[in-house]
């Protein structure tokens, strides 16, 4: 069971993820804000068996509905506005770091506005936040930032 990011230079960033009964399901994010949710073959990860579009809305209501305590998203429609959460995973080299290592802000415009931990969240963090291995970092900025930060986090 495990998530994958792939940024797709012009496009935006496809999602992974595998289930635990090896069920391969996909989310490719367009910079435009377009979703479309794949299923692919179990013995063949390259062959899509449906792929489904999501407009923005329909996006938030499926995650409410996976989600027990969902997350009311900002809404931003018309603006290069995002906000997104970004898994702090094992080979991020941030983990026992401060958050002003991550130079966030400066490097891609885009802000860390807290850090969710399994029992606890932590708004606004400062620079001197200390980073854990399984944080949620939530994040606002634009499209190109908050791709650019996903990047950062997961690979320094």
């Amino acid at each position: 069971m495990g998530t994958h990011r792939t940024s797709l230079p012009g496009v935006g960033v496809q999602y992974d993820y595998t289930t635990e009964s090896g069920q391969h399901i996909s989310v490719v994010v367009h910079h435009d804000g377009r979703r479309f949710l794949g299923f692919y073959e179990k013995d063949d990860p390259d062959s899509c068996l449906l792929s489904v579009p999501l407009t923005t809305t329909e996006a938030t209501g499926l995650a409410h509905l996976i989600d027990a305590a969902p997350i009311d998203a900002v809404r931003t429609e018309g603006i290069d506005l995002v906000t997104e959460h970004i898994p702090l995973g094992a080979r991020s080299p941030y983990g026992g770091r401060l958050l002003g290592d991550t130079r966030a802000r400066t490097r891609t415009g885009a802000s860390i506005v807290a850090v969710l931990r399994t029992h606890s969240a932590h708004p606004s963090p400062g620079p001197d936040f200390r980073l854990a291995i399984g944080d949620t970092l939530v994040v606002v900025g634009t499209r190109e930032g908050v791709d650019t930060l996903s990047e950062i986090i997961a690979e320094g």
